[in-house]
């Protein structure tokens, strides 16, 4: 017997294709038979687990048999003193990525509206499909959001719009001023969700007041995530801050124990380990300079960045490039799948890390 799951599938799920993460380095030594890769490939943390984070874990190892408070309540409460909010203003998930789904499953139905940039966060564009909603994707302005456009686009059958800022892949940087003249455009029964991860990379000159903007704006949603600065991408660990009759809404839908027990002692250690999140702030900012000074020295192409990541636009195909990279044991990533085909986007990585990869281009280029 031959069954057709796909035709089973809800409509929509026949035109999705799965994310696509950064190679891992086992699969490409595997493939190439070499060894000693190197990948900048998926905006980790090079620094590693925090010192703190590492031991909250190991305290908490003990106690895997049992499941995790389903609320995060001390995480929430560490969270809620740090950011100056009420504790029931802030929901916990399995990285930032599964409370925008869950926003998603909770608000958008069939036949609505999504409005977001083009070239950004591609999970926007999958959840609207696997949701049957009508993607309105705003041509960017200079690899970034066309916040005008973006108002403009909304419609009465607007749900949700989605802003990520620094924006990923290609690390623009929206300021406070022509953000907040958005927000006052947005009609309060649509939702807006500012995708804040790579919030602590921005200088705090130019980082936003958006915790400030909720009691404002009610219809403001920021999602931020422990994956980046705060380096604990394997444990998936993210929240949301919003309006607290929001997250009563969103929390009838979410999965109880979502976020494992781990994770939430790892995260609530990290908040206070002030010092690993400095380091990491510092190395991504001196490292990006290095990246800057070697793209101009050559002539080449690349896209300011505010995040843990630097775009660089080769003005042709980046394939060749990219598969060039992974013989000499560089993993980076390519971003056509964002429509981006001449581009690749390079996570900041250790000092060697990143030497390897710039001499890697500089033999690639040739």
């Amino acid at each position: 017997m031959s069954i057709n799951y796909l035709a089973l599938a809800n409509a929509g799920v026949d035109q999705l294709q799965p994310y696509q993460p950064g190679k891992p380095v086992e699969e490409l030594e595997r493939e190439l038979g070499i060894s000693n890769s190197v990948k900048l490939a998926s905006n980790e943390n090079p620094l590693g687990l925090g010192p703190k984070a590492k031991a909250a874990i190991e305290a908490a190892l003990p106690e895997l048999a049992r499941y995790p408070d389903a609320n995060g309540f001390a995480l929430k409460a560490k969270l809620a003193e740090s950011l100056g909010v009420d504790i029931d203003q802030l929901i916990l998930g399995n990285g930032s990525n599964e409370l925008i789904d869950l926003l998603f499953h909770t608000f958008v139905s069939a036949g609505q509206e999504v409005v977001y940039s083009q070239y950004t966060f591609i999970v926007y564009a999958l959840a609207t499909q696997a949701h049957g909603a009508r993607a309105v994707a705003v041509p960017a302005r200079d690899f970034g959001h066309d916040l005008d456009a973006m108002a403009a686009a909304i419609t009465d059958n607007t749900k949700l719009v989605c802003i990520t800022n620094p924006n990923n892949p290609t690390g623009t940087f929206l300021g406070k001023a022509e953000l907040e003249a958005f927000l006052v455009k947005v009609p309060e029964n649509v939702l807006v969700v500012l995708d804040e991860a790579y919030t602590e990379y921005v200088d705090e000159v130019e980082r936003l007041p958006s915790i400030d903007w909720l009691a404002q704006y009610p219809n403001l949603i920021v999602s931020r995530t422990f994956s980046k600065a705060y380096g604990l991408a394997g444990l998936r660990v993210g929240y949301m801050v919003c309006h607290p009759e929001l997250i009563g809404v969103l929390n009838r839908v979410r999965e109880p124990f979502n976020c494992n027990s781990l994770a939430l002692a790892a995260a609530e250690a990290a908040l206070d380990d002030s010092e690993y999140l400095q380091r990491a702030v510092n190395l991504n900012r001196q490292e990006m300079a290095k990246y800057e000074a070697f793209f101009e020295q050559r002539g080449l192409h690349y896209i300011p960045s505010r995040a843990n990541f630097i775009t660089l636009d080769l003005q042709r195909d980046a394939g060749p490039v990219y598969q060039a990279l992974l013989r000499e044991g560089v993993i980076v990533r390519p971003i056509g799948g964002y429509g981006l085909p001449t581009c690749l986007r390079i996570s900041i990585g250790l000092e060697h890390e990143n030497q390897r990869c710039m001499e890697a281009l500089a033999k690639v280029l040739v």
